[in-house]
C-alpha cells in the first residue's frame, strides 16, 4: 500500500511509520518543512498538497493541536486552537485527500479516549475529539468506490505519560497504540471509532 502519514515525527507517528514500513508498505511523510508542504492548520496548505501527490491507498493522520485547561480560563485563542488545528484540520484533510485517494483507500483520523472518559481541564479537547468523531460516522455514509473513513480514539500512551511525569503503567506503549492502526489498514470498519485492545470506553 502507498500510505501518507501526517504527524510521522510524534511519538505515536513514529511507531506507525516502523510498522507499516515493516509491513512492506511504501511511507510518505508530510509536514510543514516537507516538500510538498502540508499544514493542516491551513486550509489551502492541505489543497495544495494534495494537487502535488500522487494517488494513495491510504492516508493517516496523528497530527492537530487542542489546549488543556480550565473551562473559566480557556482563552478564545486556546479555544479556537483546537477547532482550526485537530477538528477542522482533519476535517479538511479528508474534503481534500478524497481526491487522491484510491478505489477501496482508506482514511484514519485521530481522536482520543477524552472524548469518553475527559478528566477536569479538558473540556477543549474531549469537544474536539467528540466532534471529529460525529463527522466520521456522517462523512462514512457518503464515500464511493469502496473507500473507507475511520477514527482512532487512543488513550494517553506510556512515553507522554513518562515525559508528563506520571505514572505510566496503567498506559500502553505508542507502539501498542500503534498496531492498532496497523490492523484497521486491513480491515473493513467503516465510519466508527476504533480503540486500542484494552483500552475500550467504560
Amino acid at each position: 500500500m502507498k500510505i501518507l502519514i501526517i504527524g510521522a515525527s510524534g511519538t505515536i507517528g513514529k511507531e506507525i511509520i516502523k510498522l507499516t514500513q515493516d509491513s512492506g508498505n511504501q511511507i510518505i511523510t508530510a509536514s510543514r518543512s516537507g516538500e510538498p508542504a502540508l499544514n493542516i492548520d491551513d486550509p489551502k496548505s492541505i489543497e495544495n498538497y494534495f494537487e502535488k501527490v500522487s494517488e494513495l491507498d491510504a492516508i493517516i493522520c496523528v497530527a492537530g493541536n487542542a489546549s488543556f485547561g480550565k473551562l473559566t480560563e480557556l482563552s478564545d485563542n486556546q479555544i479556537q486552537l483546537g477547532l482550526t488545528s485537530k477538528l477542522l484540520g482533519q476535517v479538511n484533510l479528508v474534503r481534500k485527500g478524497l481526491k487522491k485517494l484510491n478505489n477501496k483507500g482508506l482514511i484514519i483520523l485521530t481522536g482520543g479516549m477524552l472524548a469518553y472518559a475527559p478528566w477536569p481541564e479538558t473540556s477543549n479537547i474531549a469537544m474536539v475529539n467528540a466532534g471529529i468523531e460525529g463527522f466520521v460516522r456522517a462523512a462514512a455514509l457518503e464515500l464511493e468506490g469502496n473507500r473507507r473513513l475511520v477514527i482512532i480514539h487512543p488513550p494517553l500512551v506510556a512515553e507522554t505519560a513518562t515525559a508528563m511525569g506520571m505514572d505510566s503503567n496503567p498506559w500502553p506503549s505508542a507502539r501498542k497504540v500503534a498496531e492498532t492502526y496497523l490492523k484497521t489498514l486491513t480491515n473493513h470498519s467503516n465510519g466508527v471509532p476504533v480503540f486500542v485492545e484494552g483500552y475500550l470506553p467504560q
